[in-house]
């Protein structure tokens, strides 16, 4: 008895301890090795490079010309103004008219809009007939479409021109929504292929055999799981059209000249004084769809990345 009662205290002691929570061992201290710090050293260097010229930018843009002639480029304005932007977007001249940046900018989203849905659902068909369907000259048909996709945009202007004035297109709307739709298919394909690619065939046959045909197959089972690569190809296409500059200069007429084209006009107009606090509002509102798209879809784009939209 005195054994077990000189054993109950341990015991006792024992079963405490058993059920307590692992201590928590206190965290290790970064090292802040040569290496780390020049990690870190380059981030800082390669931030400030992209960031002062939007810092330049954002501050002009604010001044009045009484204080950009003082030659004060990074320092903070004294009176800041919002009058510039409104100069920018309501009344800057863009050549013979003085309507400001507005129209380019709805000139941009009515040409931005329907090139990103047709050159995508165009090449998400294309991807999956080739990745799935495979019909006959498949390997030939994706080989020209790589090829188009690598040839430079200069080297086909002039013969696109005729083609379009040829059928009553050059110059207008739709024609420079289909110069768009047709420069980005190859680059669509190229996307959705690979994206299609990547997933089970077991889930195509398994279709198949329940009896789904083509369109079927495609609408019901492949493009709800094509959300990732969606985001890619509209955040890859929305960007490009929209800071086209050369294929809006030719193609799309007087009448709808993008947000880009009409921001070369602004720039460049050299009648009375050089007004720079006007060129930087109008160069940032000109760049605000893209960096908003980028901001707000950010991590999207690095799922869609990371899910197979560029492997294979």
């Amino acid at each position: 008895m005195e054994k077990a009662a000189g054993l109950a205290p341990g015991a006792a002691a024992n079963d405490s301890t058993a059920g307590a929570p692992p201590a928590i061992k206190p965290r290790r201290k970064l090292a802040w090795t040569p290496a780390r710090i020049g990690v870190y050293g380059f981030l800082i260097v390669a931030a400030l490079f992209f960031l002062l010229p939007l810092y330049v930018m954002l501050v002009t843009s604010v001044k009045p010309m009484e204080e950009i002639r003082l030659g004060t480029l990074f320092a903070l304005p004294m009176h800041a103004t919002l009058e510039p932007w409104l100069q920018a977007w309501q009344s800057a001249c863009t050549g013979l008219e003085c309507n400001g940046i507005r129209g380019g900018f709805w000139n941009s989203v009515a040409i931005v809009v329907p090139s990103t849905i047709l050159s995508i659902a165009i090449g998400a068909v294309n991807g999956y007939a080739l990745s799935f369907w495979r019909p006959r000259g498949a390997g030939l048909l994706f080989a020209i479409l790589m090829m188009g996709a690598f040839i430079p945009v200069q080297v086909m202007v002039y013969p696109l021109v005729r083609v379009l004035a040829a059928v009553n297109l050059f110059s207008s709307l739709p024609g420079i929504v289909l110069i768009h739709t047709i420069f980005g298919m190859p680059v669509m394909t190229l996307l959705f292929r690979n994206y299609y690619a990547a997933l089970p065939m077991e889930l195509f046959k398994a279709a198949r055999i329940d009896g789904g045909g083509f369109w079927r197959i495609f609408l019901q089972l492949m493009l709800p799981m094509s959300t990732p690569v969606i985001v890619v190809a509209v955040i890859m296409q929305v960007t490009g059209i929209w800071n086209d500059f050369l294929l809006g200069l030719v193609f799309a007429g007087s009448e709808h000249l993008p947000m880009t084209v009409q921001l070369n006009n602004i720039i460049n107009t050299t009648t009375g004084e050089r007004l720079y606090n006007v060129n930087m509002a109008a160069t940032i509102l000109t760049s605000v769809v893209p960096l908003a798209l980028y901001f707000i879809s950010g991590r999207w784009f690095v799922r869609g990345i990371a899910s197979g939209a560029v492997k294979g």
